[in-house]
């Protein structure tokens, strides 16, 4: 029994390091405090900014809970699953390489074995519109926190041609 349970411990604790095919580390906007302690680092918000890794032109922003205390100090409290996301046109948009709906676009461990947070893109054909959700999920039980935005492909500076999503959608 102790030996299934430390496979299961170990395996999952692979599963949290292996890097995901996704953004670099995103890069710290700000960070506000919201719940002052005494003798241990405040809980905060926080809030960073990265680019989609295979689309040119779109920016996301999204903030997450950082829990203080000790536990947040040295890395073993389980953050909340509360996070927001915003993504703009920042450019032309040009979309690299044909993409899954539903691929990660950034990938963070939230607690030392069970939670990560994703940022996934996906392509409304219809609208010509990338679709970005940001959720958290646990091993166990999962999340049903989640937030959304959606980043309409248009034209940008002089330029009247667009890419359509669509062309770039594994089937």
């Amino acid at each position: 029994m102790r030996r299934s349970v430390l496979l299961f411990a170990l395996a999952a604790l692979a599963i949290n390091l292996v890097p995901a095919h996704a953004a670099d580390e995103p890069d710290l906007i700000f960070k506000k405090s919201t719940v002052f302690k005494w003798l241990s680092p405040n809980d905060k918000l926080a809030t960073y900014g990265l680019d989609d890794p295979e689309v040119e032109g779109v920016a996301c922003h999204f903030t997450v809970p950082e829990k203080g205390g000790f536990k947040g100090w040295i890395g073993v409290a389980e953050e909340v699953s509360d996070i927001s996301l915003s993504c703009r046109q920042i450019g032309p948009i040009r979309i690299k390489a044909k993409f899954s709906q539903g691929e990660d676009v950034f990938r963070q461990r939230r607690s030392l074995f069970f939670k990560k947070m994703q940022i996934v893109r996906g392509c409304d054909v219809k609208r010509n519109v990338l679709v970005y959700m940001v959720y958290s999920d646990r091993i166990i039980e999962g999340s049903p926190k989640n937030s959304t935005s959606s980043v309409p492909i248009a034209p940008w500076g002089g330029e009247a041609a667009v890419q359509k999503c669509a062309d770039f959608v594994e089937r």
